[in-house]
């Protein structure tokens, strides 16, 4: 053991009761000894006991309907969002803007985040309205399991086929081991040819079978050869889902004005398009730490820090383009469905 990691050992440890994923950067929770005798598996049974508790705290904020879909399948999904005349407003408040803007090149696809600042809220009125609405609020704290403020942007991915390499985010894969939420408000039609959202009804919950394959991966994603897969986001094959008995993933091909929130601790992928396309969407993402006994207490609800994780977020992503050390670089002030930058 070098002297730094004797030094970095508490931080390791202490890592265990924290949202830390990564099997190859913390050698703790990436110990093919220490998951071959459960540690993985513990940590998962134990974040999805306590996020249990925490949301039937949380049934207040959604319909018992969209409960049971959430309980059912993993993602709720709502068409006609909003009255056709104020989701016609709001659009226009969206694309016919300027605001400043990062962009995000992954294999064939560029991803612009727009960040939703309280001032952008404050100053387009059904923007404002539906993001601090009850329906997108309580939609991703529920499925989340944690009262709290989520971070908003909008959100336009580019796609195109023949440019690079495959766009990793088409592989299926659980962002991390236990829930957390991501909202998609679609200001588009989203075809089903059209790079929809697709996620395996049901994979948010643990069976017998999805814990002895989530037992195989622990002991040998430290040193997997996909980085995504070996920081703890696991990707999976399509034979390997049905093995698991999971039903055939479903294509969320929706028009526009429908809210869909899903928990990305189910598998999920952005399906494969062979041709051209844009999906728009105003995105909202939530993740605390799974191993909180609380639903709520959350920092940024606080007084001056409520509506202002995108503006913090957007201040040190700038900061550390400055070194190149960000993968979401600044592009100026765009609209929303302006060409990407990053394929300039």
């Amino acid at each position: 053991m070098k002297p730094l990691d004797v030094i970095k050992s508490p931080l390791w440890l202490a890592q265990l009761a924290s949202g830390a994923k990564s099997f190859s950067s913390n050698p703790v929770i990436g110990s093919p000894w220490l998951n071959e005798r459960g540690l993985h598996i513990a940590r998962l049974r134990t974040a999805e006991r306590m996020a249990d508790s925490r949301r039937r705290r949380l049934a207040h904020l959604v319909d018992s309907e969209d409960a049971e879909s959430y309980a059912r399948d993993g993602y709720v999904m709502r068409r006609n969002a909003l009255p056709a005349d104020v989701f016609a407003r709001l659009r226009r408040q969206v694309e016919d803007h300027e605001f400043p803007a990062q962009e995000m090149l992954q294999g064939n696809a560029v991803t612009r985040f727009i960040p939703i600042t309280r001032a952008m809220m404050d100053t387009h009125a059904e923007l404002g309205a539906f993001v601090r609405g009850r329906l997108f609020q309580g939609l991703l704290r529920y499925i989340a399991a944690a009262n709290a403020d989520p971070i908003s942007f909008v959100h336009t991915v580019f796609g195109e086929p023949h440019r690079g390499p495959r766009d990793p985010q088409t592989l299926f894969h659980s962002d991390t081991f236990h829930s957390t939420a991501k909202a998609w408000y679609f200001l588009s039609d989203v075809a089903d040819d059209g790079g929809p959202l697709t996620y395996v009804r049901g994979s948010h919950r643990m069976t017998p079978a999805r814990l002895d394959w989530e037992h195989k991966q622990s002991m040998t994603a430290h040193s997997h050869a996909n980085k995504h897969h070996a920081h703890g986001s696991f990707r999976i094959s399509d034979d390997e889902i049905r093995e698991l008995g999971y039903p055939e993933p479903t294509h969320i091909a929706v028009p526009a004005n429908t809210l869909v929130v899903a928990d990305t601790h189910g598998f999920h992928a952005r399906a494969v398009s062979e041709k051209p396309t844009v999906r728009l969407s105003l995105y909202g993402s939530l993740r605390r730490n799974p191993f909180v006994p609380w639903s709520g207490l959350d920092p940024f609800s606080l007084p001056g820090l409520r509506d202002r994780q995108a503006e913090i977020h957007d201040a040190i992503n700038n900061w550390k383009a400055k070194s190149g050390a960000t993968g979401q670089p600044p592009v100026g002030r765009v609209k929303p469905l302006d060409p990407p930058q990053r394929w300039s």
